[in-house]
């Protein structure tokens, strides 16, 4: 993997490896909000980038990386309008809140319907089986042989990779670990898991399988987990920063 590209600034090293989109989305957060998030916040919004179209092929972010460009942005550029922050309640039901939203505060453009809902953070199943981060959603519509399903616009796609996806296959986003949280896995436990391979890297669910327990050090967590990825039974072990969780954990 290559490394991150770092430029100095003093005696102090600042990423400037960012794309313009996950600038303009960082800026977004900036202004909408008027301070600099936690690093709860911090940490989803780095994994939505990671997982985001726009990365691939790109070294992954830390958290870290993100939280310092936060801090180190000028702070003319933060916005005193504190009108649009969010408050930090639980989500409802992912059918009911998704239908919610969408019906009391979407914004008519152009004819459709549009919600952002990446404060929210949900993903959704693909025709591939892998899940990615929604950026919008568009448009429901209901079937009465299956349901409701929902237009979604996926996180660093275009329109061109818009998809109908059912209700039953969005979700709240999964959510990465600290090291000192690697215990709240347990061997049956479904995860999200990054599949990297040479042509293709994806986001699958998993069941853990088992797990190695090693002692953490300075790296942090060092422990095993042998997952089994659900779309093709196929098997692999991997490491706790390859892992994300279902938000209940």
């Amino acid at each position: 993997m290559d490394h991150h590209h770092l430029r100095s600034v003093g005696d102090k090293k600042v990423f400037s490896g960012f794309t313009t989109a996950e600038m303009e989305k960082m800026d977004r957060i900036l202004k909408e909000s008027g301070k600099v998030p936690n690093s709860g916040v911090v940490k989803r919004l780095t994994t939505g980038f990671n997982r985001s179209a726009g990365r691939a092929g790109k070294p992954l972010l830390k958290w870290t990386e993100v939280q310092n460009w936060f801090l180190d942005r000028p702070k003319n550029l933060m916005s005193k309008d504190t009108s649009h922050t969010v408050p930090n309640n639980t989500l409802p039901a992912q059918e009911a809140c998704v239908l919610k939203n969408m019906n009391e505060t979407s914004d008519i453009s152009k004819g459709e319907k549009f919600i952002d809902l990446s404060k929210l953070e949900f993903e959704a199943k693909s025709s591939d089986g892998a899940w990615y981060d929604v950026e919008i959603f568009i448009t429901y519509r209901y079937i009465s042989s299956s349901g409701y399903e929902v237009l979604v616009r996926y996180d660093g796609f275009g329109p061109e990779e818009d998809e109908w996806v059912h209700i039953k296959n969005v979700r709240e986003r999964s959510v990465p670990l600290e090291h000192s949280e690697c215990n709240k896995i347990m061997v049956g436990d479904t995860v999200l898991c990054f599949q990297e391979k040479t042509d293709i890297a994806r986001h699958y669910d998993a069941e853990v399988v088992d797990i190695q327990t090693k002692l953490h050090d300075i790296r942090g967590c060092r422990c095993i987990f042998l997952i089994r990825y659900e779309h093709d039974s196929s098997e692999e072990s991997v490491r706790l920063k390859r892992l994300c969780c279902r938000p209940e954990y």
